[in-house]
Order: structure tokens, then C-alpha cells, then sequence
């Protein structure tokens, strides 16, 4: 039987870009726990609609 072992490492800090709004999202997804799929969905989802945001203001 093979045992699995679960990584106690922090993960890494989520990349800043300067942005605070984008920067809240990235950190919301960051730590989304990583056994709730429902969060980290919905973490992923609203990093998305931030960016399709920031983007659509650049569009001008």
C-alpha cells in the first residue's frame, strides 16, 4: 500500500502587481483552501471578472 504524505509547505505568496484590487484577488485565490473546490473556484472566478474589468478599462 502506498501512503501519501501531504506537503506541509506554505504556498507561495501570490505575485503582486501593484494593482490593489487585482492584488486582493490574487491573494483571496492564493488561499482558497486547497481541499474546497467550491472556493477555489469561486476565488478563480473573481480574479477572472477582475481582469476582464482592469482590461476593459484600458479599452477605454
Amino acid at each position: 500500500m502506498t501512503e501519501h504524505h501531504h506537503d506541509d509547505h506554505e504556498a507561495p505568496a501570490p505575485p503582486e502587481t501593484g494593482d490593489l484590487v487585482i492584488d486582493a484577488a490574487l491573494s483571496d485565490l492564493a488561499t482558497a483552501p486547497a481541499d474546497d473546490l467550491d472556493a477555489q473556484l469561486a476565488s478563480g472566478e473573481a480574479v477572472h471578472r477582475t481582469l476582464q474589468s482592469r482590461l476593459s478599462d484600458l479599452g477605454g
